[in-house]
């Protein structure tokens, strides 16, 4: 299970990961195994939507069980399949990178992330350096 502290780690270590790099401001989406919300955040200064946005990069991930990347490459082959996927999810999947699965050491998902605010390649950067700074595993379909 997720527990709330580790979601905070990783919130916490993504943003910094963000300013210390120099990312745009990023908003932030942590589901738990099951696809509940464990804790959803938006720096200041992300644009209207961008909560939703990274709801979704976790939503497809956690749904599929797989990382976005692996869903980006799969809208990119087989768009109908993602199309009809997220009709299946509720409409919230977006397909591309910035999610990842949440993995422990022994390999169970915990949970799922999606970031959104920078380019896809930088919202990834920051969801794995959260993951890893939980001591916990990221996946994301590379």
């Amino acid at each position: 299970m997720l527990t709330l502290a580790q979601a905070q780690t990783i919130m916490s270590a993504a943003i910094a990961h963000a300013a210390a790099a120099g990312f745009k401001p990023l908003a932030i989406a942590i589901l738990d195994g099951r696809g509940a919300p464990k804790l959803v955040v938006a720096q200041d200064g992300t644009s209207l939507k961008r909560a939703e946005i990274a709801l979704g990069k976790a939503h497809g991930v956690v749904a599929l069980g797989i990382g976005s990347r692996a869903l980006h490459k799969m809208a990119m082959e087989r768009p109908y399949f993602i199309e009809a996927a997220t009709h299946a999810v509720g409409g919230s999947l977006v397909p591309v990178p910035g999610g990842a699965l949440i993995r422990d050491a022994g390999g169970a998902v915990l949970g799922a992330i999606g970031i959104s605010g920078d380019t896809s390649d930088n919202d990834e950067a920051a969801a794995l350096a959260g993951i890893a700074a939980a001591g916990l595993v990221a996946e994301t379909g590379a």
